[in-house]
């Protein structure tokens, strides 16, 4: 049974009009009465729908079977919960889409299907936890596996973004599988905390860039409310660009991160020894700018809003900009590889250019 076309056919009974999107709905003339009229989907209409069909398909069970107290009983063999949103510009949308399916491959790492399924997971745990990203055509599709259930995002129709997770198995969330209103109102809010959770880490990293008086504050040294001496975190620094990235992951939006957790996150990014030590220093400067904070009670810290904008900033401009860029201007990269970049022919031209004009200007002096 689909609730997509179960709330089109209450629409055309109270004669409301609306757009169709496949299965889904576009627009509405009343979004008050429709959000009310599926707010009224439950375990009622599926027994409703399931018994009008009996009559009419052959059942093994005969009026005798019946009459003894022989019945069906309906349990869950799939269960979805599913959040559209439409874009007023379809193809800033789909862009936005497409740039977190290129922040955010990692999802499917275990300790970030934990938070987005608020589900424990160990070792021994069964399942595979991974995300994969499938293209039909030009609409790529993302998708994030936990044992036999999977959150899906894409963009239907080039028009909205539709989140969606699939329940294969409800006993993989405590749940039971007879058709009761306990166990159906248990599994949408399973559904609706997953599918918030998941475009909650996703807007966090398309928030946009901090301000140049943000920016200044954070690179270079300055004073803390308390008055005592910061130093700045330089951009570019691979230690500061190590210990950012670390803090970007989406491990630490809900439960915040340890020092321990900074250690080991930072130490494989760095590539280089980093110690407690060196941790706790960079949490006291990053708590006096302001981009971190102590959670209550806990020795946990998370970041700001502030914090993640930096964060992302840094992250994004060092990985993307900074680090390919000064690779192609390597004097010693091969020839061969530097022609296949404009930037780096152009580099090259540039430094032949000056060159010859200083010769020149020495020759001629």
């Amino acid at each position: 049974m689909s609730g997509h076309e179960w709330a089109k056919r209450q629409m055309e009974k109270a004669d409301v009009a609306y757009e169709a999107l496949d299965n889904g709905l576009l627009s509405c003339a009343d979004p008050v009465y429709l959000q009310k009229r599926c707010d009224q989907l439950g375990t009622g209409a599926v027994r409703d729908f399931f018994w009008r069909w009996y009559g009419r398909l052959p059942s093994p069970f005969t009026t005798s079977d019946l009459n003894a107290g022989y019945v069906y009983d309906l349990a869950f063999r799939q269960f979805e919960v599913s959040d559209t949103v439409i874009s007023d510009r379809p193809q800033a949308g789909r862009a936005w889409f497409e740039g977190v399916i290129r922040d955010h491959l990692d999802i499917g790492r275990p300790d970030q299907v934990t938070l987005l399924f608020q589900r424990r997971i160990n070792r021994r745990t069964p399942g595979s936890f991974r995300t994969r990203v499938i293209t039909k055509g030009v609409e790529p599709i993302l998708t994030c596996y936990y044992k036999s259930s999977r959150l899906k995002q894409y963009f239907k129709e080039g028009r909205g973004l539709r989140t969606e997770l699939v329940i294969c198995d409800t006993h993989d969330f405590g749940i039971g599988r007879s058709i009761r209103a306990k166990n159906w109102n248990a599994l949408r809010a399973v559904g609706e905390s997953a599918n918030r959770r998941l475009c909650d880490a996703e807007a966090q990293d398309a928030m946009p860039a901090p301000d140049v008086v943000t920016f200044q504050n954070v690179t270079r040294p300055s004073k803390a409310q308390d008055g005592l001496y910061t130093s700045g975190l330089r951009f570019g620094d691979p230690r500061v660009v190590a210990v950012l990235a670390a803090l970007v992951g989406f491990c630490n939006l809900i439960e915040g991160f340890t020092n321990r957790q900074l250690v080991v996150r930072a130490r494989e990014l760095l590539g280089a020894p980093y110690g407690t030590r060196q941790a706790t220093y960079d949490l006291r400067r990053l708590k006096r700018k302001g981009l971190i904070r102590r959670l209550r009670k806990k020795h946990r810290y998370e970041l700001t809003a502030v914090g993640r904008g930096v964060a992302v900033l840094f992250t994004k401009t060092y990985g993307r900009v900074l680090a390919p860029g000064l690779a192609l201007l390597d004097p010693a990269l091969p020839d061969e590889i530097a022609a296949r970049s404009p930037l780096a022919v152009t580099w090259r031209t540039l430094n032949r250019v000056l060159e010859d004009f200083a010769d020149k200007s020495l020759v001629a002096a």
